[in-house]
C-alpha cells in the first residue's frame, strides 16, 4: 500500500453519495385485499423479513387499499413472475379509489380468506399483527398463515427452487424490474461447492446441437462419469455454455444424447479449447464407439431452456 500513488489510492476511495436508502432491489409483489366488499390489488416493492417468522409490507399511507387491510387484518403477498410483470405493472400505475381493479387477475380465495392469484409462482397469505406508522407510510408486520406455490417452481423433494422460481425485482429509485435466478454459491459452503456463472446473450451464431453418442458397453460407467464431470465444469464456469444435458436411451444405456447450447461459435472454440472438455476428449477416446454431432435450428428462438443445479 506505501507504493501505491495518492491518484491510485483516491481511484480506490468509496465515493459518498448521500443518505441513500441503498438495500434495492426487492422482490416485486402483488398485495390483495379486500376494500369495502371487493378485491383489490397494488403493486408493492418495500417488503422485509423481520426475524424467521414475520414480513413488513410497508405501503403508504395515501394508497386506497391499506383501509381494506387496517379492517380485515389480512392480505396476500403475490411474487411477479415475468408472465404477470404486464398486469402488475398496471395496477401499480391505477388506484382503487377511482378503478376497480379486481378483475385484472384471475383468483381464488385461499384458506386464510385473502386473494390469491393464480398466475403467481408464489403467494403467502399473511395475518396483520401489528401496524407500526412512520411519517407517511403504514408498515405492516404480518405472520404467514399460508403459502402456495406453483409446482414448476419446487424441486424434487417439494422445495422452493429460486432458479425455478426467478422473481422479478424492483429497483429504486430507477424505477426498473431486474431479473434474477443465477446461483452464484452455496451459503456458508462456497469452496466446496461453486454456484453457476452467469451466462451470455444467444447471438446470431449461436450454436444448438445435439452429439449423439454411442459408448462401448464394457467402458459405460466410466465413460458416464468423464460426461458428468465435464458438464457440470462447463456449466459452472463457463458463460458461453448455456445447456449440456445428457440422457441415455432406456433401451440401450449406451446410446447417449447431450443436448448442447452455446451462446457463439466464439464460446464454443472456447470451449472445446477448455482443460476440462480435452482432459474429457481425451479419456473418452478408446470408449466411444461412434459420433454423430448434428446442428439443430430453434423452432421458437424466443423459449430458451435453463440449466438448474443444486
Amino acid at each position: 500500500m506505501d507504493e501505491m500513488s495518492d491518484e491510485a489510492r483516491r481511484e480506490m476511495e468509496k465515493k459518498k453519495i448521500g443518505n441513500l436508502l441503498a438495500l434495492y432491489p426487492k422482490p416485486m409483489t402483488v398485495v390483495g385485499a379486500e376494500v369495502e366488499g371487493k378485491v383489490n390489488w397494488l403493486v408493492v416493492g418495500h417488503t422485509g423479513v423481520i426475524s424467521h417468522d414475520r414480513i413488513l409490507v410497508s405501503m403508504s399511507k395515501s394508497h386506497y387499499t391499506n383501509q381494506g387491510i387496517k379492517k380485515s387484518k389480512r392480505l396476500s403477498v403475490n411474487l411477479v413472475s415475468r408472465e404477470m410483470l404486464p398486469k402488475a405493472d398496471y395496477v401499480g400505475s391505477v388506484s382503487g379509489a377511482t378503478t376497480d381493479k379486481s378483475a385484472v387477475f384471475d383468483y381464488h380465495i385461499g384458506e386464510y380468506g385473502t386473494p390469491v392469484i393464480d398466475a403467481s409462482p408464489l403467494t403467502m397469505e399473511c395475518a396483520v399483527v401489528d401496524i407500526y406508522e412512520t411519517e407517511g407510510f403504514d408498515n405492516f408486520i404480518c405472520s404467514v398463515a399460508n403459502t402456495y406455490a406453483a409446482p414448476d417452481v419446487l424441486n424434487a423433494d417439494g422445495k422452493l427452487d429460486y432458479t425455478r422460481l426467478k422473481p422479478v425485482l424492483f429497483e429504486f429509485p430507477t424505477y426498473s424490474y431486474i431479473a434474477t435466478g443465477e446461483i452464484i454459491g452455496k451459503c456458508l459452503n462456497l469452496d466446496k461447492q461453486p454456484g453457476m456463472c452467469a451466462k451470455e446473450p444467444m447471438t446470431a451464431d449461436s450454436i444448438v446441437r445435439l452429439s449423439k453418442i454411442e459408448v462401448y458397453p464394457q467402458f459405460l460407467d466410466e465413460y458416464m462419469n468423464y460426461a458428468t464431470e465435464v458438464g457440470e465444469i462447463s456449466l459452472r464456469t463457463e458463460p458461453g455454455v448455456l445447456t449440456m444435458y445428457a440422457v441415455g436411451e432406456k433401451e440401450n444405456p449406451c446410446k447417449v444424447t447431450i443436448l448442447e447450447t452455446y451462446a457463439s461459435h466464439v464460446a464454443y472454440e472456447k470451449h472445446i479449447a477448455s482443460e476440462h472438455f480435452q482432459k474429457y476428449k481425451q479419456g473418452t477416446l478408446h470408449m466411444v464407439k461412434s459420433l454423430v454431432l448434428s446442428d439443430q435450428t430453434s423452432l421458437d428462438p424466443a423459449n430458451k431452456l435453463n440449466n438448474f443445479m443444486q
